[in-house]
């Protein structure tokens, strides 16, 4: 730990040019005092590094100097394919382990590139998990991973939609997506290569003796992409008709999954007199339809199917119940029903 430590030291101000000791303490979560004998320990190596005083001062190395000791191990070398995603790099216990990888390869690359490669670090950002959603628990995910990785089977306990909600599984683990910040691992069980959520394993023992091939070409995107097709192709049962206000078209992208979005737009016609447009939207249920739309408040009008229609009035109607002054109660439980 302490060598991996100074090698990190030494790639800090071979990137960074000057550090102070609070700022290498606090990359390397270490004390500053624990700094203080990383340096001492370089000096008598050796190595060309010497300190600055004042407020402007801090620890660099003699100018020219490069370490060559560069050289990426097993873990690190992988976990360059999660670099840009460091929340699940962190899910998967690599969060430290990508930093060494990138801290690494910024010391390889010629100081115009790693100028370059600095700035988009700065500029830019991979947020990748959807807006308004508290992290899901992946308690079992590193035990998960390494089934994936060493082909060994798994045994589960699963919570699943449908009775009986819970069940057990023996799973032959092929790999492992990420979507929208939500972990799900594809694995052959009962014959059948299937997709289960890794925050619904309650339960979790490892079956190392028992080892699987994955089969010869599986392409776990191409996979995850006929899958993804089919889902939402299921959960597509029909279609409703409706009308959007200009401000009803304009929040659709914000309140609507990407395929209504592209419905929408794709049968969207022209304004009529009042400046709304008409499209047809796909549904899953009415029942699931109701709640989708009624986040549109009053910039939608639905036109059909007329169930959906009178589910929707339905909900109105017992909103303006609730929601009636007393002395106005009575108006509206004698109004038209």
């Amino acid at each position: 730990m302490r060598a991996s430590r100074l090698v990190s030291i030494l790639l800090l101000l071979q990137t960074r040019g000057l550090m102070t000791a609070r700022e290498l303490a606090e990359r390397l979560e270490v004390s500053v005092r624990t700094i203080y004998r990383d340096v001492e320990s370089l000096h008598a190596a050796g190595i060309p590094l010497y300190g600055d005083a004042g407020p402007s001062g801090g620890y660099r190395l003699l100018d020219g100097y490069r370490t060559r000791l560069t050289g990426l191990t097993a873990d690190e070398a992988e976990s360059l394919f999660l670099a840009g995603l460091p929340g699940p790099a962190a899910e998967l216990g690599l969060g430290a382990v990508v930093t060494a990888a990138q801290l690494k390869l910024m010391a390889a690359l010629p100081v115009e590139l790693r100028d370059r490669a600095g700035r988009i670090q700065e500029r830019f950002l991979l947020d990748a998990p959807s807006w308004y959603r508290d992290a899901e628990p992946v308690t079992h995910l590193p035990a998960v991973a390494a089934a994936v990785w060493d082909e060994h089977a798994l045994q589960v306990r699963y919570r699943r939609w449908k009775a009986p909600q819970e069940v057990e599984r023996r799973l032959e683990p092929y790999g492992l997506v990420v979507k929208a910040g939500r972990w799900y691992v594809v694995a052959r069980s009962e014959g059948q290569v299937r997709t289960y959520r890794v925050s619904q394993i309650l339960e979790l023992h490892p079956l190392h003796e028992e080892r699987f091939t994955r089969p010869p070409g599986f392409d776990l995107a191409a996979h995850w992409e006929a899958y993804r097709a089919e889902f939402e192709a299921r959960l597509r049962r029909g279609e409703a008709v409706v009308r959007l206000s200009p401000r009803g078209l304009e929040r659709l992208a914000d309140l609507m999954t990407p395929g209504v979005v592209e419905a929408a737009r794709a049968t969207a016609g022209p304004p009529d007199e009042e400046g709304w447009t008409r499209v047809t939207v796909p549904i899953e249920s009415v029942e699931h339809a109701t709640g989708e739309l009624l986040r549109l408040g009053l910039d939608v009008e639905i036109l059909s199917p007329p169930e959906l229609r009178h589910a929707v009035a339905a909900v109105a109607r017992a909103l303006t119940r609730r929601y009636a002054y007393p002395a106005d109660r009575s108006a509206v439980l004698d109004g038209p029903g």
